[in-house]
C-alpha cells in the first residue's frame, strides 16, 4: 500500500495538483509550499501541462535541502492520445524531461478510453466530438510493464477503471506487474464502496479523485450537482465535532483505506489539510447517492 509521511506522521493524504486552469506559476508555487510543510507525494499528469512547474519545484525543493528526492512520490499519468503500445514509453520519456526527473514513482493509465493519436490532447472532429481510437489495453499494460523493468518508474497502476477493466488486466496472461492503484472518483456522494471492496480483495489501493466535490471547473465537472460541502447533513457533523466539513470528508476517506487526492492553491487550504490526520474518525455514512462530478 503507497505511505504517505505528513510531518513525520503515517497518512494517506497527498495533494494533486491543478488540471492547467490556473497560472502556471500557481502551480510552482503551490507544490513548493506543499512540499515545505510536509506533503510529500505530489499528483499531475501529461494533460495538466503543468509538469515543467512542479518538476522545477520537487528540484527546488531537494537543492534547498527540505527533501531528498527518494522523500517525494512522484505520480504521472499516461494520456488517453498515447495508448498505443509503441507511444507509451515515449510519453513517459515526455513527462520526464519536463520534469527533468530520471524517474516518476508512480505511472498510471489515466483512462481506460483511447483516443486519435497525434499532438491535440483533446482530438475533435468537426461536429466538436471526441475522436476516439482503439486499443488492447492489455497490450498497453505490457508497454507500462516494460517502462518499469527500464527503471522509468518504480511502479505502474491505473485511473478511471471499473472491476470487468481490472479484471482484465489482472486475468491477463503472463501478468508480470499487477497495477498498484486504482485512481477514481470518491467522495461521500460516490464512495465507490463495491470498487473499493474488489481493489482490497486484490490488494489494490484505491486513490480518490474530487474527494471534497466538484470545484465547479467548466470541462471538466458537471455543473448541474449540489456542492458537497455545503450538504446540509456533512455541515452538521463538522461543527459537532468542531471541523471544517472538508476535514471530515477526508478523514471519512482515510479511515476507509482510501488514498486521497486534493487539489488547492490556496496557502491556508492547503495547511489546513495536513490537520485531517489528527481529527478523530468521521462519522460520515449513507451519504452515497451516486452523484458523479467529473464529466470527461
Amino acid at each position: 500500500m503507497i505511505s504517505i509521511w505528513v510531518k513525520s506522521k503515517k497518512v494517506e493524504l497527498v495533494e494533486e495538483e491543478s488540471r492547467g486552469m490556473v497560472p502556471k506559476s500557481e502551480a510552482l508555487e503551490a507544490t513548493k509550499f506543499a512540499i515545505e510543510i510536509g506533503f510529500r507525494h505530489i499528483d499531475s499528469a501529461r494533460v495538466y501541462q503543468n509538469e515543467e512547474q512542479v518538476g522545477q519545484a520537487i528540484r527546488s525543493k531537494i537543492a534547498d535541502g527540505t527533501v531528498k528526492r527518494e522523500d517525494i512520490f512522484y505520480t504521472s499519468k499516461l494520456w488517453s492520445t498515447f495508448l498505443q503500445p509503441d507511444l507509451v514509453r515515449p510519453a513517459l520519456e515526455k513527462s520526464l524531461k519536463d520534469l527533468q526527473l530520471d524517474y516518476v514513482d508512480l505511472y498510471i493509465i489515466h483512462f481506460p478510453v483511447a483516443m486519435k493519436p497525434g499532438e491535440e490532447l483533446l482530438p475533435k472532429d468537426e461536429n466538436g466530438k471526441i475522436i476516439l481510437d482503439s486499443v488492447d489495453l492489455c497490450r498497453t499494460w505490457e508497454a507500462l510493464e516494460k517502462c518499469k523493468d527500464a527503471g522509468l518508474t518504480k511502479s505502474i497502476g491505473v485511473s478511471n477503471f471499473n472491476h470487468k477493466q481490472l479484471e482484465k488486466i489482472l486475468n491477463k496472461p503472463g501478468l508480470k506487474y499487477k497495477p498498484v492503484c486504482n485512481q477514481v472518483e470518491c467522495h461521500p456522494y460516490l464512495n465507490q464502496s463495491k470498487l473499493l471492496d474488489f481493489c482490497k480483495s486484490h490488494d489494490i489501493v484505491l486513490v480518490a479523485y474530487s474527494a471534497l466535490g466538484s470545484q465547479r471547473v467548466k470541462g471538466w465537472m458537471n455543473q448541474n450537482h449540489p456542492v458537497l460541502l455545503e450538504d446540509p447533513v456533512l455541515c452538521a457533523i463538522a461543527k459537532k465535532n468542531k471541523q471544517t466539513p472538508a476535514l471530515v470528508a477526508l478523514r471519512y476517506q482515510i479511515q476507509r483505506g482510501v488514498v486521497v487526492l486534493i487539489k488547492s492553491f490556496n496557502k491556508k487550504r492547503i495547511k489546513e489539510n495536513t490537520q485531517c490526520s489528527c481529527t478523530e474518525n468521521s462519522p460520515v455514512s449513507g451519504f452515497n447517492v451516486e452523484i458523479r462530478y467529473a464529466s470527461l
